[in-house]
């Protein structure tokens, strides 16, 4: 939706956005406050969607967002693609970065310097691009291997560096991958992951620095905290409070129907460790929360169930079936 209110800043007509109940709770200025700059016609619903665009000719700005978000940037240099001037969007921690890449790879006018993007207007031609597979939701598998301690390659994953800050806090807590690049799709590396057999996961610390950068991760690396030895930290987290739900308050809820401990301390969460006894809960329509507690519950002493584990077909269609195909034990009600 973000994307897309950059795309139609310029285009010549109206347009509303709306979205699933999930995305209508969504923080929505942080990327009309922007494109008004720019020159935009946009209204927000009480700072949510409903959104309501009205194309009109845009000219360049500089931004610095305040909060890192790689959907703010990429709806900015979007709306700079059609935009009199140069559109210039600096970070003070690096985000995502597939906008750039596939910019790039198209022949824009795009320059990447230090931490700072500048586009100019451009069009292109049409062009052909397989869409590899999501690293986001591999990482739900990976976590699956190493809590079962078993095996794995996913095929065909995207392998861009921005999105892969997750396996270097899997890799402090003790779980080996390898990475493998086969090819490129519109600037987009793509391969394998290999997940060695893993012995048992440790606590890890996740600062305020790199927390951006695994923000969307931050559910299956809980999922996985929840078996180490001690606490684990995940520091200045807020964000999480603003995704599809208030997935810290989702987490701490969830992992406490499971039998495990955790604590949502503000803008932090903390995972104490020790494994699940098993339970019940429930996912509460996110599909992060319900695919990172099935994960967590494969190493719980009990069984547990998973109300409205249906969610995760919003980003990976198929998960329960997935899980089942490898091996996992499971019934689907």
């Amino acid at each position: 939706m973000r994307l897309l209110a950059g795309v139609l800043a310029t285009a010549p007509f109206g347009s509303v956005l709306t979205g699933d109940p999930s995305l209508s709770i969504r923080p929505m200025e942080r990327v009309a406050g922007p494109l008004r700059t720019m020159g935009a016609a946009i209204e927000t619903t009480d700072g949510h969607a409903p959104v309501r665009v009205e194309g009109r000719p845009l000219h360049g700005a500089r931004f610095a967002p305040e909060v890192p978000s790689a959907q703010v940037k990429s709806a900015i240099l979007l709306a700079g693609l059609a935009a009199e001037g140069t559109t210039v969007v600096a970070e003070r921690v690096a985000t995502r970065d597939h906008t750039e890449r596939a910019l790039e790879a198209l022949g824009a006018r795009i320059e990447r310097r230090d931490d700072e993007v500048q586009v100019r207007r451009f069009q292109h031609e049409g062009f052909y691009g397989r869409v590899p597979g999501d690293p986001s939701s591999a990482a739900f598998l990976i976590a699956a291997a190493a809590l079962t301690g078993s095996a794995l390659t996913v095929t065909e994953v995207g392998l861009n560096p921005s999105r892969l800050h997750f396996l270097e806090v899997m890799a402090r807590m003790g779980i080996v991958t390898r990475l493998a690049v086969q090819r490129t799709e519109v600037g987009e590396p793509v391969g394998t992951i290999e997940v060695e057999p893993c012995a048992g996961v440790g606590e890890v610390r996740v600062e305020p620095d790199e927390l951006p950068l695994v923000i969307d991760e931050v559910p299956v690396l809980a999922a996985l905290a929840i078996h180490a030895r001690a606490d684990s930290w995940f520091l200045e987290a807020a964000e999480l409070r603003v995704k599809e739900s208030d997935r810290l308050g989702a987490l701490t809820r969830c992992i406490r129907d499971l039998g495990g401990q955790a604590a949502d301390e503000g803008a932090d969460l903390v995972i104490a460790g020790g494994g699940l006894d098993g339970g019940r809960t429930d996912a509460g329509g996110d599909h992060r929360i319900a695919m990172a507690m099935a994960v967590a519950a494969l190493g719980a002493r009990s069984d547990s169930r998973i109300d409205g584990v249906d969610a995760a077909d919003v980003s990976f269609p198929g998960f329960v079936g997935t899980l089942a195909r490898l091996g996992v034990r499971l019934e689907a009600r």
